[in-house]
C-alpha cells in the first residue's frame, strides 16, 4: 500500500525541519543555536519541532535509525556466497565512488566533523551511535550464525571501528587540503589493506536457502577486492 498524504506531508515536515535546523548549525555551531531559533527558521511551533524531534541532538543526528542499522542491513541483504567482510568492503568502496555520505567522505564533510568535534553533547551522541551500530551488526550476525560466537562480537567490533578509523583519517586528508577525488583513492587503497586483514577472521560465506546469487564480478580494479568476495586486496 502506498504512502498516504497525511505520512507524506509528515515526513516532508520533518524532512523540512531537520534541513533548517542543520543549516543553522552548519553556520553557528550546535550548541550556539536554539529549538526555538529552529522553529522560528521553519515557521512552525515549538512543541511542533519536538514532536518531530524529541531532543535537539535529534534534530542533528535525524538519519541516526540509518547510521545504526546501515551495517547489519548490508549483512542481511547481501548475496549468497559473499563473507561479511567483502560485503561490507563492497558497500564502503561503492560509498567513496558515489560520495554517498554514509561513511563520511563526501562534500561538506569537514565542515560537519567540525561542528560534532566543538559540540561535547553531539560528541557523546555520536558515541552511543557507534555503540547501537555495532550492536546492531553483532544481532545479525549472531541471527545468522545460529549461536553466541565470540568472533562474532569481535568481528563486529573491528568492522565499526575501522571503518569509523578510515572515515576520520579520510576527513582528516581533506582537512589538509587534498581534494576530495585524491582523499577518496587514498582512502580506497588504505581500505583495501583493512578488510584484507580481516577477511580470514570467522567470515564464511553466506549459504542461507533463498539468498540472492553473489555477482561473479563487479566494475572496478581486480585487486581492489571488489570483483572477489575472498581474495586479498594490494592496492
Amino acid at each position: 500500500m502506498g504512502e498516504g498524504l497525511r505520512e507524506r506531508k509528515k515526513r516532508e515536515t520533518r524532512r523540512y525541519i531537520a534541513d533548517m535546523a542543520m543549516g543553522l548549525f552548519m553556520e553557528r555551531g550546535f550548541d550556539n543555536v536554539t529549538v526555538a531559533e529552529v522553529a522560528r527558521a521553519a515557521d512552525v511551533s515549538v512543541n511542533t519541532v519536538f514532536n518531530y524531534f524529541p531532543t535537539k541532538e535529534d534534530l542533528f543526528a535525524d538519519r541516526q535509525d540509518e547510521v545504526v542499522g546501515h551495517l547489519a542491513g548490508v549483512v542481511r541483504g547481501r548475496p549468497q556466497g559473499e563473507s561479511v567482510v567483502a560485503a561490507v568492503r563492497r558497500d564502503f568502496l561503492d560509498a567513496l565512488d558515489t560520495g554517498d555520505w554514509r561513511y563520511g567522505l563526501h562534500e561538506g564533510a569537514t565542515e560537519f566533523s567540525d561542528v560534532v568535534e566543538a559540540s561535547p553533547a553531539l560528541q557523546a551522541r555520536f558515541r552511543l551511535l557507534h555503540d547501537l551500530r555495532e550492536n546492531a551488526l553483532l544481532a545479525a550476525l549472531r541471527e545468522e550464525g545460529g549461536r553466541d560466537d565470540p568472533r562474532d562480537r569481535v568481528l563486529a567490533s573491528q568492522l565499526v571501528a575501522g571503518t569509523r578509523a578510515l572515515s576520520a583519517w579520510g576527513v582528516s586528508l581533506l582537512r589538509a587540503g587534498e581534494p576530495l577525488a585524491a582523499a577518496a583513492m587514498r582512502l580506497r587503497a588504505e581500505a583495501a589493506r583493512f578488510f584484507a586483514t580481516l577477511e580470514p577472521y570467522g567470515t564464511a560465506p553466506k549459504t542461507r536457502r533463498g539468498a540472492p546469487p553473489a555477482p561473479s564480478a563487479l566494475p572496478g580494479n581486480p585487486d581492489d577486492g571488489r570483483a572477489s568476495g575472498n581474495g586479498p586486496e594490494t592496492s
